[in-house]
């Protein structure tokens, strides 16, 4: 994929880019970046694929500073962006915190999104989880550890997070990097202090009202986000859960033959309206 640049409004966003047809946006969350999708992206064919970066994530981790990197604004940052690119409607796939960016976007614009797909997301009170509570609540120290000191816990919540040892460990060297290099105790800790379960909470009732293709895929041995939560997103969005037995949280990187499938299926429903509104 291509890596661009630009600065929307104010602010410099990044995205990775490749190949042409219905545009799929990919969200990732945290503690990840775009390149939580590699693994999927070359195995959606057709469309054009373009992974976004969270304002305060990834390679963007400095963008994020003195800015509300909340949830509920990254939605508003994503729309932002879609605009600035050109894309009037797009299929949105989304996991973890890329899930709720997801969710808030098309219950605040529907007319922008065309599908869903959700993977391992947080949603309704599902977050934040314990760990990320305690990282919350003392952030302040937290922002004065030393990066080695931090790193033990991310590779943990890798590991956690993984059913595939090999990828885990694939993972850890990806996305580690990024809070390496911007500081990774001050950038987590002003990533979990911006998390607020009310963003979710506040769109949770027009899910039901989305009439659009979904699909919603869950590892369902997810110790972060519990299947649970998956069963009931996809009630709402009326459709089937997909769930990957002994699957975990990290679902895009060890499982992206099944998250590619299900772009796809909503692909083909967008491209094919006679089939009808849900997928």
């Amino acid at each position: 994929m291509q890596e661009r640049t630009a600065v929307v409004g104010t602010i410099p966003m990044r995205w990775l880019d490749e190949g042409e047809g219905t545009p799929v946006v990919f969200v990732h969350g945290v503690p990840t970046s775009p390149e939580l999708w590699r693994h999927v992206v070359p195995r959606v064919t057709g469309a054009r694929r373009l992974a976004w970066e969270m304002v305060g994530f990834g390679g963007s981790i400095a963008a994020g500073r003195d800015r509300d990197i909340s949830v509920a604004r990254q939605a508003g940052y994503l729309a932002a962006w879609l605009r600035h690119v050109g894309l009037s409607r797009a299929v949105l796939a989304g996991h973890d915190l890329g899930g709720g960016v997801a969710q808030i976007l098309a219950a605040r614009e529907p007319e922008r999104v065309a599908g869903l797909v959700l993977t391992n997301s947080i949603g309704y009170d599902s977050w934040p989880i314990p760990s990320v509570r305690a990282m919350r609540r003392f952030a302040g120290g937290l922002r004065l550890l030393p990066d080695v000191a931090v790193y033990p816990a991310f590779v943990n919540l890798l590991r956690r997070g993984h059913d595939d040892p090999a990828r885990a460990a694939e993972s850890i060297g990806t996305h580690w990097r990024h809070y390496v290099t911007h500081g990774a105790a001050r950038s987590l800790a002003r990533q979990v202090s911006a998390l607020d379960v009310r963003d979710t909470l506040a769109v949770a009732d027009r899910l039901p009202a989305l009439d659009l293709p979904a699909r919603v895929v869950w590892g369902a041995a997810d110790q972060f986000q519990q299947v649970s939560y998956g069963e009931r997103l996809a009630r709402d969005l009326g459709t089937e859960l997909d769930r990957i037995a002994g699957g975990r949280h990290f679902t895009p990187e060890d499982h992206p033959d099944r998250i590619a499938t299900a772009v796809g299926d909503v692909l083909r429903a967008v491209e094919q309206p006679s089939a009808g509104g849900r997928a």
